[in-house]
């Protein structure tokens, strides 16, 4: 019997310049008195971590701040912010400001700081034990200086395991945030790679959401086995083709030209429109294929990132694979792949299955990406070990519009070496 029910759930919103302003009154209104403010040490050198911890103190609020998240978490840094939370002593809410990364690290210290347990007991299996919350989490402002992760939208908290080499996740409807503050103004400091990079995240997000599996193609579930990801659906479809029309207009401004107020405010509508999309409908084989990339890397340095350490920034990860998986799953879904190439590129008139690969290497061409995933330090030999890690993604391979083998994966990695 096939599924008839698709879900949809989303955070309050507010959106708009100037819109960070605000967290205080809107926190002091809900009776929360004391609050951990976690970001990290690049998005607190901008100032914007302060300023929002001034103005929760001035509505009569307590700020504890934690800004040491690391960029792309991991279980060990994870492990860090919970226990400084959980010595910070009793909370009334948590605010998240920066990237993907410091959003996610504030799920993870919601989760841990109110539910037994530690960390790899909720860990997506079959990475870790996949527990479920068993207590309520507190309210969590998520307040992205980022366009493109969408973490402030979605039920996901994404992290590395050492010890695994693999990148996974935790996911479940309790790790939403309560409130997504959308402050363009915030992304004005975000350096071009880091624009390129999280501007493709924002694209997978919109493109795997879209052309992801229907909703009514899953086998029927019973109310308590219904996940986050439920397909594509009416609903998400409706964020996603407006995710893409955005960036078509926006993306190539925005990194040309980070000072752009009319761009950078196009590109976190489309982040957060997108994240509204894949937060309920799913992503596919570019984010699976994603997380090994990511956690296997040896010693790729991106420019515009912190730090000394060798990393593919997420989005980065994403879009390498991106030509490559489309390609494949075009047969699945012929119409919706052109549609998508055309909202992408209006001047776009192919009608084949390279029509949307295409549209994507010109676009990342343009941004400046790595050609593929020989510039991020990979070669034919480590395609079996990067099918291996994607195999682990079940979760999100469920998803994807037609069934995906570790056959169909290696000639996915294989074509990715090099998109042009």
């Amino acid at each position: 019997m096939s599924e008839t029910v698709f879900t949809y759930a989303a955070p309050g919103l507010k959106f708009g310049p100037g819109a960070s302003a605000e967290i205080g009154h809107d926190l002091a209104a809900l009776g929360v008195r004391r609050v951990l403010l976690v970001t990290d040490p690049g998005v607190a050198a901008t100032g914007h971590p302060a300023r929002i911890a001034e103005q929760l103190e001035r509505h009569g609020l307590t700020v504890t701040t934690y800004d040491a998240a690391r960029v792309e978490p991991t279980d060990a840094s994870l492990a860090d912010a919970i226990a400084f939370a959980r010595d910070a002593g009793p909370l009334d809410a948590v605010v998240a400001v920066g990237g993907g990364s410091a959003i996610d690290t504030a799920k993870a210290v919601n989760l841990l700081t109110t539910n037994p347990g530690e960390l790899m007991d909720y860990v997506n299996p079959p990475v870790g034990g996949g527990r479920a919350p068993s207590r309520p989490l507190l309210p969590l402002v998520a307040v992205p200086t980022t366009t493109g992760t969408g973490s402030e939208s979605t039920t996901i908290c994404v992290l590395d395991v050492l010890a695994q080499h693999v990148k996974t996740g935790i996911s479940h409807p309790a790790l939403r945030p309560t409130h997504a503050v959308v402050d363009p103004d915030l992304t004005l400091t975000q350096p071009p790679m880091v624009t390129a990079a999280a501007g493709m995240d924002i694209l997978c997000h919109a493109l795997e959401s879209y052309t992801a599996r229907w909703f009514a193609d899953f086998d029927a579930k019973q109310p308590e086995e219904r996940v986050p990801y439920c397909g594509a659906n009416p609903i998400a479809d409706l964020w996603s083709e407006r995710a893409m029309s955005l960036l078509a207009g926006a993306f190539r401004a925005t990194v040309r030209d980070g000072s752009d107020r009319g761009a950078r405010e196009q590109m976190a509508l489309a982040a957060t429109f997108a994240g509204l999309g894949f937060g309920n409908a799913g992503v596919h084989v570019p984010h699976a294929c994603a997380y090994p990339i990511a956690g296997r890397v040896r010693d790729f340095r991106p420019a515009d990132y912190p730090g000394d350490e060798p990393i593919v920034p997420h989005g980065m990860a994403v879009s390498l694979t991106a030509p490559a998986a489309f390609r494949f799953t075009f047969a699945a879904a012929p119409e919706r792949h052109l549609r998508a190439a055309r909202l992408l590129d209006p001047g776009c008139s192919g009608e084949g299955p390279e029509t949307l690969p295409d549209v994507l290497v010109d676009l990342m061409r343009d941004v400046g990406l790595p050609r593929g995933l020989a510039e991020v330090g990979y070669a034919e030999a480590d395609v079996p070990d990067l099918v291996e890690g994607t195999l682990k993604q079940q979760r999100l391979l469920a998803t994807a519009p037609r069934e995906v083998t570790a056959e169909d994966l290696a000639g996915i990695v294989g074509a990715s070496l090099e998109n042009w």
